[in-house]
């Protein structure tokens, strides 16, 4: 105890300089086995997967700017698996499934919270959809079951559930195994354990350029040089139609700024997550007492890091009326994230028709719950060149 009081001691006096770094900077090898372009939390979890089950250790990952600095940094934390088709059910419910475990498995505490995430219904539409869902998560082996206004009530006292408010709350559903994680621990995690298995995080390095010859890919050229590579990944949140063009692909994905905010903290008030799709609005309270706040995408193309203040009036108006305690706070700032959709809302995990490039895009408002879901089933179809059964 002594050492320890003395240790911490002499690091704050030296502001911190001699600390160890949690992974290495190193500068770029001429070449590696497989290029893994972006250091979210989606790359860092492929990297750290093709590692850990299938024992690639040759493996850079690229960033152009910070590690974890894009949509991983960027989004309200939200962990859930209840959705309707098969096939993401059990791709999220395989990274909920992860995330369970993540903690003990990086040995790097990610703060997942099971607290619980309840959708609400407005209308009788929304009441036949989450009954509808809940029969296909069940199938599925999902937990899910629906909540009355009065369960809702018991669980969130801050919700208005009067009949006469402009969305009255007319029921919900609930998945108890679901909840929040820190996104920045979940990106700092990952990176701290594929350092340790000698994988190259390269920071503010950024992609330019997919080489190609004869059909197959052989490396990239970057801001720090050319880099040779076997098999390169791309895992770019919103710009993966810009890298997908470098390699002569069109993908079916279109870029969208995702809003959210923060209000003042306050004292615990809330400890699930509420969700309204009707309303596009969900709001958690994170563990400094700030109540986090999200909203739809805005509904022009943008590779802009903000949004529109139409987006924001539209989910506070809504907020006040479900929540009346946020008209006494103030908020204290909004960002916005970089998505990029598919036309039918579901991701891409994939092979290319050039060989040796893979795509991992398309996430929409989904991508941090399924973080490490994604970077598993990205590492096997890396590894293996197929598709897991899950992607």
């Amino acid at each position: 105890m002594k050492y320890s009081i003395f240790n911490l001691l002499r690091q704050a006096r030296d502001y911190h300089k001699n600390w160890p770094q949690a992974w290495r900077s190193p500068d770029p090898k001429p070449e590696y086995d497989v290029i893994i372009i972006g250091g979210g939390g989606h790359g860092l979890a492929t990297a750290y997967y093709l590692a850990k089950e299938h024992g690639i250790t040759n493996v850079a990952v690229l960033e152009k700017g910070w590690l974890g600095g894009g949509n991983t940094g960027r989004n309200t934390t939200i962990v859930r698996s209840n959705y309707l088709w098969d096939q993401s059910a059990n791709l999220y419910d395989k990274s909920l499934q992860l995330f369970e475990g993540l903690s003990q498995d990086l040995n790097y505490n990610v703060m997942f919270s099971a607290r619980g995430v309840i959708n609400l219904a407005h209308n009788e539409h929304d009441l036949k959809e989450l009954a509808r869902r809940g029969h296909a998560c069940r199938l599925n082996g999902i937990d899910y079951e629906l909540v009355s206004p009065q369960q809702i009530k018991e669980i969130a006292p801050i919700i208005n559930i009067s009949p006469s408010i402009r969305y009255p709350v007319l029921g919900g559903a609930m998945q108890r195994r679901a909840g929040n994680a820190r996104h920045d621990a979940v990106a700092w995690g990952y990176a701290r354990r594929a350092d340790e298995y000698g994988i190259d995080i390269i920071q503010n390095c950024e992609v330019t350029g997919i080489d190609i010859a004869d059909g197959k890919v052989t490396g990239v050229q970057t801001t720090r040089g050319a880099i040779k590579a076997k098999k390169v990944g791309a895992v770019v949140a919103g710009h993966a139609s810009v890298i997908g063009q470098m390699a002569g692909l069109k993908l079916p994905v279109e870029s969208h700024a995702l809003q959210a905010m923060v209000t003042e903290p306050i004292k615990p008030v809330l400890d699930t997550v509420l969700m309204s799709n009707t309303v596009h609005v969900y709001i958690s309270q994170s563990d400094k007492g700030e109540l986090v706040l999200g909203a739809g995408i805005d509904g022009y193309n943008s590779y802009g890091q903000r949004g529109g203040i139409d987006v924001i009036e539209h989910q506070l108006e809504g907020l006040v009326e479900l929540y009346p305690i946020v008209k006494r706070l103030r908020i204290m700032r909004t960002w916005g994230g970089i998505v990029d959709i598919c036309p039918d809302a579901s991701p891409i995990i994939s092979k290319t028709p050039v060989d040796g490039f893979f795509m991992n895009c398309g996430w929409g408002t989904g991508g941090f719950k399924a973080t490490p879901g994604s970077g598993w089933a990205f590492a096997h179809t890396i590894a293996q060149d197929r598709p897991h059964k899950l992607n």
